[in-house]
């Protein structure tokens, strides 16, 4: 059992070992606005050591075989099993989730480094005779980087997993209002790998920076807002790297008129709200067929009133804060913005007193299409509920968006679902399912939700070079 303390020691992991620094920042519990610990602030210099330990690391590494690199994947993925009741709590602790919420990503992300363990790339064998061969193969990039914002353990192990098992060597920057998580993840790999393979760097934005510019890594992924991806390609592009860019969405749910509205109802609040809004790919708009709008919205209404907000800890609770006071205050703004508009509120929830960043279960009925809370992805817990009835239109209304990540669509009518659905302008589309993402299926967006592909082979080719291979038997 590898031994871990998950109250205090968060640091650097550079060259196989724990690093501190001279400059450390306070961590938030956002349930209580109070700091719980502290991480160290990477350098310039950190940066320079890590690559460093990854550029003699790489030979050796790229150097092993694909089953000696799943085998890690898989010792990696029981260590998250084996410690899940101790990532569980520290989840629950930074991020604010709930705790079905924190139980289901640390289950999903041993789940996704399984999956990962299962992978490779063969050789394609182009054409073969007595005269000449001619292959394409897979070979990594060699130092490469990755960001992200808070889906801690899924994020990190979606990059880990596949950077590594391409035969790479990952320098991790660490989200930076929730370190912790993936401070004591990485720790805990390092018995698996080889110093230098995967190291991680605690800091500002300004750290991201300088991975992205850095000439020796020549691949960067990340995940985190479309603003912030925008200024990942605008670095990016003096050196020409290679990027994958996983951002924002605002994802239309389409809902038919032969749902069962209470059935439906229970569907979407936990499309919508689970993890208090906070995910990419969270129902944020919902599209609901006018002969059964009423119904799912009084359902919506009667549910919301059941749901329970504040500490994570208390068992009773079914939705916590959200994860910073950035996101705290815009979702404030975008409440405010609703009433001073004058849009209905269909229902508004109670908060806890304190410093907590908790925001009400709030319900907006019917606003325009140009309002604020229908055209920007909210990433919180405020759900606009849109009236309509007729398809062409519903999916002329769901396109419109400079986002493309996600879609649902929800009925009986499957030949109807799969017309609607064949037009949506979105990289994921779910048809009576919401969130189906695992190792096997590729994510991705389409517009401003991204660039690139993760996950799935197509994920794990991203983290390669496609070389072609001529070979001619004479001379």
């Amino acid at each position: 059992m590898v031994a871990l303390s998950f109250t205090d020691g968060f640091a650097h992991i550079i060259d196989g070992k724990k690093t501190s620094a001279p400059a450390t920042h306070g961590i938030v519990n956002p349930a209580t606005g109070e700091v719980f610990a502290h991480v160290p602030l990477a350098s310039r210099a950190q940066l320079d050591e890590a690559v460093a330990a990854a550029e003699r690391a790489f030979p050796a590494w790229s150097a092993t075989t694909w089953e000696e690199r799943q085998r890690v994947l898989e010792a990696v993925a029981g260590v998250l099993e084996e410690h899940a009741g101790h990532f569980v709590p520290l989840v629950m602790q930074e991020i604010g989730k709930d705790q079905m919420s924190a139980i289901f990503e640390v289950s999903l992300a041993s789940r996704y480094l399984r999956a990962f363990a299962r992978e490779r790339l063969e050789d394609e064998i182009v054409s073969e005779d007595a005269q000449r061969v001619v292959k394409n193969r897979f070979r990594p990039y060699g130092v490469v980087g990755a960001y992200l914002l808070p889906f801690p353990l899924v994020l990190t192990t979606i990059k880990l997993g596949q950077a590594l098992l391409a035969g790479n060597c990952l320098i991790i920057k660490s989200p930076p209002t929730a370190p912790c998580t993936v401070a004591r993840f990485i720790e805990a790999c390092q018995p698996f790998v080889p110093p230098g393979v995967l190291s991680v760097l605690h800091g500002d934005n300004e750290v991201g920076e300088w991975i992205v510019k850095d000439p020796r890594i020549p691949r960067v992924s990340v995940t985190g807002s479309t603003t912030a991806g925008k200024a990942v390609m605008r670095a990016a592009a003096d050196e020409l790297k290679s990027i994958t860019l996983e951002l924002g969405g605002n994802d239309p749910c389409i809902v038919l008129d032969d749902v069962e509205p209470q059935e439906m109802a229970q569907r979407i609040l936990l499309g919508a709200v689970s993890n208090a809004g906070q995910t990419c790919f969270t129902m944020k708009r919902i599209y609901l067929h006018e002969r059964v709008y009423d119904a799912v919205r009084d359902g919506l209404v009667a549910l919301a009133r059941e749901t329970k907000i504040g500490n994570p800890f208390d068992p009773e609770v079914k939705l916590g804060p959200v994860q910073n006071a950035g996101q705290y205050e815009r979702l404030r703004g975008l409440l405010a913005d609703c009433k001073e508009k004058g849009y209905k509120i269909a229902y508004e929830g109670d908060t806890p007193s304190g410093k907590g960043y908790f925001i009400p279960l709030t319900i907006v009925d019917n606003p325009p299409d140009d309002a604020r809370i229908v055209r920007e992805e909210q990433f919180g817990p405020i759900v606009p509920l849109l009236k309509w009835n007729d398809d062409e239109d519903v999916i002329r209304r769901a396109n419109d968006s400079v986002y493309g990540l996600g879609a649902s669509i929800w009925g009986h009518d499957l030949a109807r679902m799969e017309r609607i659905g064949d037009k949506l302008c979105n990289g994921m589309v779910w048809m009576n399912e919401w969130g189906a993402v695992n190792g096997e299926l590729p994510m991705q967006g389409m517009k401003h939700s991204g660039v690139g592909v993760e996950s799935s082979k197509h994920g794990l080719a991203a983290w390669t070079i496609v070389q072609s291979v001529v070979r001619n038997n004479n001379l």
